[in-house]
């Protein structure tokens, strides 16, 4: 019986590519394992988005070629978008990669890997790749926006939807094996369907919102300049839907959002939290920055935590500009120096922690519908609609009366920065 190993990087994008490669590999005898030193093949599913990943998907691709000195006939595979953006200069830096591919590959590595193995059968102590009573799904590939810092375009292709038919039957498939929260997940979900006459978005939503069984639908992550008022409508009516917009704003300064390559201003930007918020009661609103892009100047800068104090999102994460070989920006003048890109960072996310305090403490008392992620020692780790997984805060509940993957009634008792803590209500 052969078994493969695999690390994924990055993106829940990436997630749903590995799980999906994986799902093939064990149709033809392959079955995954987490422990690398049992497997025929170890494989990473590189990031190449940022520094940061880039770094980290390296550091795991040398980490898991040391097991080759324990294995004899051990294969490493290396794919995924670092592995598309800088093929040669890994195969000359890394000699120890056995095969290399990049995004899209599924069948070269299928047939790769049955080449490399003769795994038939099934497996008596086989594993799950991932365990949770969440689902990410796929909507669509690539990207047609054209951002100036961003590589995925180049990495991942033009934008492609997937089709409703493949997505509804995904849904279904999730549903009736348990999964409890489907997480819509593309570079730009709100450009979905424009490659399909008569199809978007709400539509999807309106689809999937219609399948038997009780769960949540999630969206991540929708373009600014493209939230219309028929999926704001979409959203606030179905009830399966979390009240949860995940927007990625990246600067609210006009200027910076030109060089940028964003659509939008800070006035529309403005406008746009004012309705969101007129039209979903209880909406929380999450959004991404970047801080340090070139020429962004200290009085941009303060202008952008301003407003963030002022708009108080629900939700923040904040980013520091990457120059990023290949893209437009790499080439912009006025490159800001690492420490203060760190300092600016460091600066927002301050205000953004006493944001989001006062935010959690407002919601102590009241009982909300919530999710268990996981159960151990009695204590469990729960979210509410307002917490995407590993990006947002945690509910924890002590002494908790709940399986993996039940919906409970949580009462919130103490707030913290970002998680909360509560009980369950019967």
């Amino acid at each position: 019986m052969a078994k493969v190993s695999l690390v994924s990087l990055g993106c829940p994008k990436n997630l749903v590519d590995s799980g999906n490669l994986l799902n093939r590999l064990k149709e033809e005898g392959i079955f995954y394992t987490s422990n690398p030193a049992e497997s025929d093949i170890v494989m990473v599913n590189t990031c190449g988005f940022i520094e940061a990943a880039k770094r980290e998907s390296i550091e795991e691709i040398l980490r898991l070629s040391k097991f080759k000195d324990n294995k004899k006939g051990l294969k490493l595979i290396v794919f995924g978008c670092l592995a598309k953006r800088y093929g040669k200069d890994l195969r000359k830096e890394i000699p120890e990669i056995d095969s290399m591919w990049g995004v899209g590959d599924e069948e070269k590595i299928l047939e790769y890997c049955k080449k490399a193995t003769d795994g038939t059968g099934p497996s008596a102590d086989e594993e799950n790749f991932i365990e949770t009573p969440y689902a990410y799904m796929k909507i669509a590939e690539g990207c047609d926006r054209g951002c100036s810092y961003c590589a995925i375009p180049g990495i991942r292709g033009r934008f492609r939807s997937r089709t409703p038919e493949d997505i509804l039957g995904e849904a279904e498939n999730h549903i009736s094996s348990g999964v409890k929260e489907l997480i819509l997940i593309a570079q730009d979900i709100t450009s979905y369907g424009n490659d399909i006459n008569g199809y978007d978005l709400s539509r999807l939503i309106k689809d999937i919102s219609s399948i038997d069984g009780d769960f949540w639908i999630r969206l991540l992550y929708l373009y600014p300049a493209s939230i219309n008022d028929d999926l704001l409508d979409t959203i606030n009516a179905e009830d399966k839907v979390c009240k949860y917009i995940d927007m990625p704003l990246q600067h609210s300064e006009d200027k910076i959002l030109k060089l940028m390559g964003r659509g939008g201003s800070k006035k529309y930007f403005e406008k746009l939290i004012s309705k969101i918020r007129d039209n979903i009661p209880g909406v929380n609103i999450r959004t991404t920055l970047i801080a340090g892009f070139p020429q962004e100047t200290e009085e941009d800068f303060n202008h952008m935590a301003d407003f963030v104090r002022d708009m108080e999102f629900d939700r923040l994460g904040v980013f520091i500009y990457s120059k990023e070989e290949g893209t437009p920006a790499y080439r912009i003048k006025g490159q800001i120096p690492k420490h203060i890109k760190e300092k600016r960072r460091n600066r927002i996310m301050e205000i953004q922690s006493a944001v989001s305090l006062k935010k959690n403490k407002s919601l102590s008392g009241r009982t909300f519908k919530a999710l268990v992620d996981d159960v151990d020692g009695g204590i469990a780790v729960a979210r509410i609609y307002s917490q995407a997984p590993e990006i947002d805060g945690i509910v924890l509940i002590n002494e908790a009366d709940a399986q993996k993957g039940d919906f409970v009634r949580v009462k919130i008792e103490d707030a913290y920065d970002y998680d909360l803590k509560g009980s369950i209500v019967r």
